[in-house]
């Protein structure tokens, strides 16, 4: 896996936009305005949200991902040798996560979930 990877996987997912709200080369996947990934300039792993702390250390108990430094401690990083499915997966958990925590209103701007 690499950026490029995740890249491609994020663009595909309805309303996903990319920045870099700090510079430098970071990318910032957000949905509404909301990031769900982060690529940092160490360019090593993506950072993603789960639902909860307990989740993100379940996920890290289980080698799945590691601390996501500089979030909160609900985001886990996923290094880039990870599995392709595991990346999918939690890429798109953490789309439809940060999704569903819009505003209704937020929520009726994006374009439809495929």
């Amino acid at each position: 896996m690499r950026r490029e990877t995740v890249n491609a996987i994020c663009q595909t997912l309805p309303g996903a936009e990319l920045s870099d709200p700090w510079g430098g080369g970071h990318d910032a996947w957000k949905i509404g305005g909301k990031m769900f990934a982060c690529i940092g300039t160490a360019n090593d792993g993506v950072s993603v949200k789960t639902p909860d702390i307990e989740t993100a250390q379940m996920l890290i108990d289980a080698c799945v991902g590691e601390n996501a430094r500089y979030f909160h401690r609900s985001w886990i990083r996923l290094p880039f040798d990870c599995d392709k499915d595991e990346l999918n997966h939690r890429l798109t958990a953490s789309y439809e996560l940060v999704r569903a925590s819009l505003t209704k209103k937020a929520q009726a701007t994006l374009p439809p979930r495929s």
